[in-house]
């Protein structure tokens, strides 16, 4: 009865082990994912105006329809990378992701910065430089330090009414990432 009992046992805990490894292993054998899809957009160092979301339309990103979305994919290998500009006195949000789709950062214009956004992301080495002041920024810079080299940045902006929407728009295509030149 005991040795029957251990062999359940043992049974049900190599169970357990072999389900928590491969629920834990598909996300990484996944070939279809956001940063591919995102990749697959023209968004490196500038950003990119997502067209509107129709009811009913393709949405592969699974957006909201009622925000308007700019991205743009950054790479921090050689120099640090900057967002900047003004946007909309409205609801509006930053976020940064990495290639694993975690967000590293975000913030929002609720958190008193106001309609400005000045945004620099640093792997480790540039921010020891910045530690040392051989690298110029403004005194207003929200300085993020990543983890990895690769991102996406993805602004968001809510427009109260959708008359509004061509001027977010505007307002989105003409924030700049990426170095500085």
């Amino acid at each position: 009865m005991i040795r029957s009992f251990l062999w359940l046992l043992g049974g049900a805990i190599l169970g357990g082990i072999i389900h928590i490894v491969v629920i834990l292993s598909l996300p990484s054998l996944a070939e279809n994912t956001s940063w591919t899809r995102i990749s697959a957009l023209d968004a490196d160092h500038t950003m990119l105006v997502l067209p509107a979301i129709t009811a009913g339309g393709d949405n592969p990103l699974q957006l909201d329809p009622e925000l308007v979305y700019g991205i743009c994919k950054i790479d921090i290998n050689e120099a640090p990378a900057f967002v900047q500009g003004t946007l909309p006195d409205a609801f509006w949000s930053v976020a940064v992701y990495n290639s694993d789709g975690i967000i590293t950062y975000s913030t929002t214009n609720r958190d008193g910065i106001g309609q400005t956004i000045e945004l620099g992301m640093f792997n480790s080495a540039q921010t020891q430089l910045l530690a040392q002041q051989q690298i110029e920024v403004s005194p207003n810079l929200l300085v993020v330090e990543m983890a990895h080299n690769e991102a996406v940045v993805v602004v968001r902006a809510a427009p109260p009414h959708d008359v509004m929407r061509p001027r977010f728009e505007a307002a989105l295509a003409a924030v700049s990432c990426g170095p500085r030149p």
